[in-house]
């Protein structure tokens, strides 16, 4: 198991009400890896946040794990 996949894992777990609904999955592409995460259906405000602020921050944790790693990486979110 990835390092990203785990990190956004745990993040995702400590901020939901449900997390043994979430799910991460990892695309390993050629240049690009995808984290797609997977919450229940009432947790996704959560993980949104308003305006879509949590969601940015997931997505700035990642790249900075990424850069790090010197990978590429991107978060799906899927509903």
């Amino acid at each position: 198991m990835s390092e990203l996949k785990d990190l956004i894992a745990y993040v995702s777990k400590a901020l939901v009400d449900m997390p043994e609904a979430v799910s991460v999955n990892e695309i390993v592409g050629e240049q690009t890896t995808v984290i797609e995460l997977k919450v229940d259906k009432t947790d996704l405000g959560k993980i949104i946040g308003k305006q879509g602020r949590t969601a940015r921050s997931l997505r700035t944790i990642l790249n900075a794990a990424s850069t790090k790693l010197k990978k590429r990486s991107v978060l799906e979110i899927i509903e």
